[in-house]
């Protein structure tokens, strides 16, 4: 059993190829419970790790990064879960690299990839150098503007790319949010669930309004012109290296609705803003956080206001990429970040024994976008104010 310790500022559910090596919040490990770890390695013909340098980020997969025999940092991932997700996840990544091959421009970055091992589960990247991720820079609020553009500006290459002749990416529809509009959930989940996945499916599933809302997203969706995107897009899964940014984990590439991607980059920034309703992060003065339901409202949209910068110069980047985007483009992206904020409850509640406050400030906000997105694109950074 590989042991694993926290970092110091851990991802949501992954981890990436660029911090780590030599980082104190992480531990090394005993690589010898792990033996195709350096099998794999060896056959991509890097050597073994440099036991001493190798470091375990902890995420929903497996990770292992370091120093290998033959100079190059390497970060090594298993793809964990059922046999056919994780081989559909793998065939993904393998798309997206030959998708990134044909694109011109440098805009789209990602780690430079060494290979992939079907039977073992395991897939390799070259490890980024003094490489920082985006929530770390995001936390300590040294996620500038040129980066929010850069961001931007790599979503747009992504979504213009053409894939080669003959390649048919994936194009399948996620599973979230259209899961949600399903009745019930299977026995066995069920019996898996946390208190609080019980709390939240249950919250979800008897809000009418809602499914309602959801329902039109995902028609919508279904209708939408449909481009290479990544689908799962979070600040965690850029890298910020000499002031490029790189994006990782691309295991749900395919073709789909590019306002996913851009309504996940503005469901973070909107994601912060409501963790910091309850922090001093931006204020001129002290503030007593005893808070009663008008402070909690007004403090929002104040953090909003301050946040909304960061959207807006990705948005605008972003355009400035697209030869053109359809008329609904900005609300379903809108409609996107609101269900954003629902799925970041979603993911939290399988490690929680109950729904904290501030989650459920944040899945009602949520709520709130998702039902009239219209009315709110312009308040979240996705359209000129009126």
């Amino acid at each position: 059993m590989v042991a694993l310790v926290k970092p110091d500022v851990p991802s949501r559910d992954s981890a990436e190829p660029g911090a780590g090596v030599n980082n104190p919040g992480f531990t090394p490990i005993d690589l010898d419970q792990v033996p195709e770890v350096e099998n794999f390695l060896r056959g991509l013909g890097v050597g073994d790790f440099q036991r001493d340098s190798v470091t375990a980020p902890i995420g929903r997969n497996d990770t292992w990064a370091g120093l290998t025999e033959s100079g190059r940092k390497v970060f090594v991932k298993r793809l964990e879960g059922p046999q056919d997700d994780v081989a559909g996840r793998m065939r993904r990544m393998l798309s997206f690299e030959k998708f990134i091959g044909l694109l011109k421009g440098d805009a789209l970055r990602s780690p430079a990839f060494l290979g992939i091992d079907f039977d073992a589960r395991l897939v390799a990247f070259e490890f980024i150098e003094s490489g920082v991720s985006g929530a770390k820079l995001m936390v300590d609020e040294t996620f500038h503007d040129t980066l929010a553009r850069a961001a931007g500006e790599a979503i747009a290459a992504l979504h213009e790319g053409v894939p080669a002749e003959g390649e048919r990416l994936d194009a399948s529809t996620p599973a979230l949010p259209s899961l949600l509009l399903r009745q019930g959930v299977l026995l066995e989940a069920f019996t898996n669930f946390s208190f609080a996945e019980i709390e939240v499916w249950r919250l979800l599933q008897n809000d009418a309004m809602l499914t309602d809302a959801i329902a039109e997203l995902c028609r919508k969706e279904s209708e939408a012109p449909k481009v290479p995107a990544h689908c799962d897009l979070r600040v965690d899964q850029f890298i910020i290296a000499r002031d490029l940014v790189y994006i990782t984990d691309w295991e749900e590439f395919r073709l789909a609705d590019g306002a996913r991607d851009v309504g996940g980059f503005a469901g973070e920034w909107l994601y912060r803003s409501v963790l910091d309703i309850v922090t001093s992060r931006g204020d001129s003065a002290f503030v007593d956080l005893e808070l009663d339901h008008e402070a909690v409202l007004r403090r929002g949209a104040e953090k909003i206001a301050r946040l909304r910068p960061k959207v807006q110069q990705f948005w605008r980047a972003y355009l400035g990429g697209r030869e053109k985007v359809d008329a609904e483009f900005a609300e379903r992206a809108t409609a996107f970040a609101g269900w954003h904020m629902l799925d970041r409850m979603i993911a939290a509640s399988p490690r929680q024994n109950r729904i904290s406050g501030i989650e459920k400030a944040a899945a009602g906000i949520g709520r709130k976008i998702l039902l009239e997105p219209a009315k709110f694109a312009a308040t979240i950074g996705l359209g000129e104010e009126k």
